[in-house]
């Protein structure tokens, strides 16, 4: 029996943005009968903004997050094994970018298992296109110590990196922190480093400068709290 594939499957990077969503993907969306996800709710409402052909009491979700055992997460690819193809969804953005989803595509591969990803919003990559910063060099680091002297530690050192390797420095943080991650840029970071902030890309509240660290202390800066950002530094 040929086996199925694992398509990974860009969801919105917020609401109302169903739009960025290519057709071609909500077509392969509405074939599948198998879905692996993060939050199975938030699976659901997504695929119900896309007005699915089937019912959900046909579909089928297995939930993925940092407490699932691994012998658990082993078993979620037997449906391909017998001819399925299963969709791997991201809370937001692509499958296995700052996403658990990668330990999927991981075994996806042990078991010989043909992997398709999908086109869609990627913040990490719209943040870099928006911010005028190096896109030829670049580092993605995820999230940084929330607690502010190793931050502030850090931000020093990936400064020093990208002025080195002319490479510019990305992050996220968790949204009800990202106040103080800015505060922390604006004290640790040289007033000549460039510090963009990129909050809900592709929505229509979306907000994408990229400035100095001087003129960031000069200007009026909006309100980030709890809403999805990408930091970007470059000092090169």
């Amino acid at each position: 029996m040929q086996k199925g594939k694992l398509y990974l499957i860009p969801s919105p990077l917020g609401e109302d943005a169903i739009h960025t969503i290519p057709p071609y993907v909500v077509d392969i969306i509405h074939r599948l009968d198998y879905f692996i996800a993060e939050r199975a709710k938030t699976a659901r409402h997504f695929i119900k903004q896309t007005q699915p052909l089937k019912a959900f009491s046909e579909l089928t979700f297995y939930e993925l997050n940092k407490r699932t055992p691994l012998e658990e997460q082993r078993t979620f690819l037997d449906d391909t094994l017998k001819g399925h193809d299963i969709g791997l969804l991201s809370e937001a953005g692509c499958p296995g970018i700052a996403d658990p989803g990668a330990m999927i595509v991981k075994l996806a591969y042990e078991k010989e298992i043909e992997v398709v990803p999908l086109v869609g919003p990627s913040s990490i990559l719209m943040a870099l296109m928006a911010s005028g910063m190096n896109g030829q060099q670049f580092c993605f680091h995820g999230y940084l110590s929330p607690k502010k002297p190793e931050l502030i530690k850090a931000l020093k050192r990936l400064e020093q990196e990208s002025r080195r390797l002319k490479q510019t420095q990305i992050f996220i943080e968790t949204p009800y922190r990202n106040h103080s991650f800015i505060d922390a840029a604006l004290q640790a970071l040289n007033p000549k480093t460039k510090f963009c902030i990129a909050c809900d890309i592709s929505l229509s509240t979306a907000y994408i400068k990229t400035y100095s660290i001087q003129k960031w202390k000069s200007i009026k800066r909006p309100d980030l709290h709890k809403r999805p950002a990408i930091f970007l530094l470059y000092s090169g």
